[in-house]
């Protein structure tokens, strides 16, 4: 929802950032270490050490910022540098609930009651499948508007990202929000859970209720 409008401050954040970038970093290495930052994130979630995580989540998001200011004034954009950047946000962000879930039910190795660890599964079980389905959607509608060569223009002016993808309530960031949340916070996966997974199903109807008139 805010992706667009925030784009400007992250530019002026990261765009001098890449005058202090070695040359021989390209993109494809800051997406890489990136995605590595992420999983590292995963795994301090998991082992309940949320400084660490923390750290190594904001290190994961700045540099997923850098990765794509580097690109574009180093003109050196490419369709696998956009593929491989998603891939990694989508691996890290599927893995973030599942961990911060395993980190709050072994947290000093005390057994968590079987129906407050039902209900946290479940939270994060319908969490990951609003995550499957707004992806399906989203990558529905990247398709046709590649196809159909819709919003051309604010593809080349507005478009964060390697396909296009339409605005909805929850974005990249208030994903970051509630993730940042969650690895600060996880004692309140189940609650977070719940309510990122009631806020994606929204963005889900947005996204439909454009795309049905358009296939139509």
């Amino acid at each position: 929802m805010l992706n667009i409008n925030l784009r400007p401050l992250k530019d002026i954040f990261f765009d001098p950032l890449c005058h202090y970038t070695p040359y021989f970093i390209k993109p494809l290495h800051v997406t890489l270490l990136a995605f590595i930052c992420g999983i590292q994130a995963c795994i301090y979630a998991y082992l309940s050490n949320l400084p660490k995580a923390l750290l190594f989540w904001i290190l994961n998001r700045s540099l997923d910022c850098l990765d794509g200011a580097l690109a574009r004034s180093r003109k050196q954009v490419s369709e696998l540098g956009g593929f491989l950047d998603l891939l990694g946000d989508f691996i890290v962000y599927s893995m973030i609930p599942i961990c911060c879930a395993l980190g709050q039910s072994d947290i000093s190795s005390l057994p968590v009651r079987g129906c407050h660890s039902t209900r946290l599964w479940v939270a994060v079980a319908l969490l990951e499948e609003s995550f499957h389905i707004s992806n399906f959607v989203l990558f529905y509608i990247a398709a046709i508007l590649e196809k159909t060569k819709v919003s051309n223009t604010e593809k080349q002016i507005k478009e964060l990202t390697s396909v296009m993808m339409k605005p909805a309530l929850v974005e990249g960031f208030e994903s970051g929000l509630f993730f940042t949340v969650m690895l600060a916070y996880h004692q309140y996966t189940k609650e977070l859970s719940w309510a990122m997974a009631g806020l994606v199903s929204i963005g889900i109807v947005q996204r439909v209720l454009w795309l049905v008139p358009v296939l139509s």
